[in-house]
């Protein structure tokens, strides 16, 4: 009879609830862990994320960058001419050039500079798929015209504000003064904290140094049903070594190689493993000590025939419970840091369903590990301790 309550009952939880003070103690340690690793994961993919928004806003099959391209607050360019001889293939439908620098613009109220990357644009051509952006080419077409980025940091002064007020707002960009016409959405990344929009022609005036011919990325699209891939070896061949052709998504990559070999990446990937760390530590001496204070019953339980693997099982299905319970106020703190360092950095981090799984699975794996460390304790439970 004694067997089948045991049998019946849900020893784990009856153990985790005995005491409060430490099952409470148990939750917050693996919810701080928790929480450690979705920071550190969520600052990563938001550092990624934010460097490539611009990539997935252009229009292109293909691109063309200087070999020497590592990002876009590094940029390299290249000869304008070696865009224009890709329209030689009959794959080739139409090119844009794309002129990139980082600038000097001065807050209006507090004079204040700060730097802020600029992308010069053909209006009559324009390479970003974004509505805002088209809606106002009329007025880029115009010299010292510039849209801003609403998605900006504040530093740069309250520009989103004064252009829905007035239309229109004067700014200085590298010493020279522009109108800031319109609003566009963009957002920061790591590397700029604001960005703005600019013909090609106000582009150069800006930058009176930079050639003409000169051009930072150069885009390509191709003809409805083309194989892109096939193109790009053509164009591969064909062109000079001072150009490199990819796709949008090798592009992309790019970028995100540039801040992987950074050392971010594994500075942020070393700050989860800490939290994992921690919480191997602290599930392992909450279970320890549990199976400490209760090595006597575990003695009684094998001396009434329970066997070793029996007692291991219980043992693990306590740490699971704990992973389980521990997760829930550690997902739900990870996500209001989210938005607290949203707000307070623009950078767009969130809550994603598949970094939510990953940080539960490595959850219930540091739980097994911290059970599987303190079943030597449980080993020693002899019925003879009894007496």
């Amino acid at each position: 009879m004694l067997r089948k309550l045991f049998r019946r009952t849900p020893l784990a939880w009856l153990q985790l609830k005995k005491e409060k003070t430490r099952l409470a103690v148990a939750l917050a340690g693996i919810a701080f862990a928790d929480m450690l690793m979705f920071v550190q994961m969520g600052l990563l993919d938001a550092l990624l994320d934010s460097a490539t928004q611009a990539h997935q806003n252009l229009q292109a099959d293909l691109v063309l960058i200087n070999p020497q391209f590592q990002s876009l607050i590094s940029v390299k360019s290249f000869p304008r001419e070696r865009l224009q001889q890709t329209l030689a293939y009959d794959d080739v439908k139409s090119v844009r050039p794309l002129y990139i620098n980082v600038a000097q613009w001065r807050n209006p109220e507090t004079r204040m500079t700060r730097s802020i990357l600029v992308w010069g644009i053909d209006p009559a051509n324009p390479p970003f798929d974004n509505p805002e952006v088209n809606k106002n080419l009329g007025q880029l077409q115009l010299l010292d015209r510039v849209l801003f980025d609403l998605a900006s940091r504040p530093e740069y002064g309250a520009i989103p504000d004064l252009v829905k007020q007035h239309g229109s707002v004067e700014a200085e960009v590298n010493s020279q003064t522009v109108q800031t016409v319109g609003l566009f959405q963009l957002g920061v990344s790591f590397g700029a904290d604001g960005n703005i929009i600019s013909s090609d022609s106000t582009f150069l005036k800006l930058f009176p140094e930079r050639k003409p011919n000169q051009i930072e990325v150069g885009l390509i699209n191709l003809e409805p049903g083309t194989d892109v891939q096939a193109v790009r070896s053509q164009l591969t061949r064909a062109l000079p070594n001072d150009v490199k052709v990819l796709t949008p998504q090798e592009f992309a990559q790019t970028e995100i190689d540039y801040w992987s070999n950074q050392g971010i990446g594994f500075i942020f990937g070393m700050g989860a493993a800490v939290g994992f760390i921690v919480g191997i530590v602290i599930v392992y001496q909450i279970l320890y000590a549990d199976v400490s204070d209760h090595l006597p019953e575990y003695a009684t339980l094998k001396a009434m025939g329970y066997s070793d693997r029996y007692l291991m099982t219980m043992l693990m299905q306590e740490a699971l419970l704990l992973a389980a319970l521990g997760f829930i106020p550690g997902v739900l703190l990870s996500v209001g840091l989210y938005q607290i360092t949203y707000a307070a950095t623009l950078i767009p981090i969130g809550m994603k369903l598949n970094r939510a799984i990953f940080v539960l699975l490595l959850t219930m794996i540091m739980c097994s590990a911290s059970g599987a460390i303190a079943l030597r304790k449980l080993r020693a439970a002899d019925p003879a301790d009894m007496f």
